[in-house]
């Protein structure tokens, strides 16, 4: 696919393209993988041997069992930490909180969420003119806080000209909307409604990882019906909103990077029904 082709910049998003193109994606999941070589092989046996001679056959059974539970931790563990910053700490204190919320979170990503009551917009705008289908296969997706893309990341060109079309969205319409950082991912750039009919987090609209250049954003349940649909995105894992109270509202909806300038203009469409959902407002999100 062809990339983005970006304007020239100005000094005025000279700080926004500094700071994303010093960052890199790096965002790898591993499979438990355990090599023994002869060293490893005799080291075992010995231990095995050791453990049999000294301790009750209950403690060597336990260890045994034991051992690869706490090599499947260890890798989980690190494969939580390979998704970078985000909602989350990155620390085992986090990984333990998102294996609890695991427990509860949503099994099917592409389900579109069921409707409670009346809705304030009582309709969405993307069936005014619907999404085209997203070319190829969904992109890989892992991970609940953070949740992140393993593939088809997209250019730095699409992520560079988005976030300066989100820098200019809210200067041209600052009396409401204002950017700053996420206040869901706690890192990266979020686009905020200054006066929020559906309360998000500090009417958060959307929000850009630095890391997978995906987005996250709030849209109302026949936007998101039509996103899913058409192949740009899955809901969220922790909308599930069973008796648990989860820290992302039923709306939340991942939308994947865009890989060409026509899908940057199709996210920018995603976008701007994203801030109609959290401000009852139809702005439309100019590419520039």
């Amino acid at each position: 696919m062809a990339s983005c082709v970006t304007r020239t910049q100005t000094s005025q998003w000279q700080h926004v393209e500094d700071d994303a193109l010093k960052l890199v994606v790096t965002i790898t999941q591993e499979p438990v993988c355990v090599t023994l070589g002869a060293p490893a092989i005799v080291a075992i046996s010995l231990c095995l041997i050791t453990a049999i001679r000294l301790l009750q056959p209950a403690a060597v059974v336990a260890l045994v069992a034991l051992a690869p539970m706490a090599l499947f931790v260890h890798n989980d563990f690190q494969n939580y930490l390979k998704l970078g910053p985000g909602g989350t700490p990155s620390t085992f204190s986090g990984y333990l909180k998102i294996n609890w919320l695991k427990l509860w979170a949503l099994r099917d990503p592409f389900t579109p969420m069921a409707v409670h009551g009346e809705l304030e917009p009582a309709h969405g705008i993307l069936s005014k003119k619907p999404l085209p289908y997203r070319c190829g296969p969904r992109p890989n997706v892992v991970g609940i806080a953070p949740q992140r893309q393993t593939n088809q990341f997209g250019s730095r060109e699409c992520y560079l000209a988005l976030r300066r079309i989100l820098a200019r969205h809210s200067q041209e319409h600052d009396t409401l909307l204002g950017l700053g950082t996420s206040c869901f991912e706690k890192h990266g750039i979020g686009l905020f409604a200054r006066f929020p009919v559906n309360n998000t987090c500090q009417g958060e609209i959307v929000h850009v990882h630095n890391s997978d250049f995906a987005m996250h954003m709030n849209l109302h349940p026949e936007d998101a019906k039509e996103v899913l649909a058409k192949g740009w995105g899955q809901r969220h894992p922790l909308t599930a909103q069973r008796w648990l109270k989860m820290p992302v509202p039923e709306n939340f909806t991942m939308v994947y990077a865009p890989r060409s300038e026509d899908e940057l203009k199709i996210v920018c469409r995603i976008i701007q029904a994203a801030g109609y959902w959290v401000m009852a407002e139809d702005i439309e999100v100019q590419m520039g």
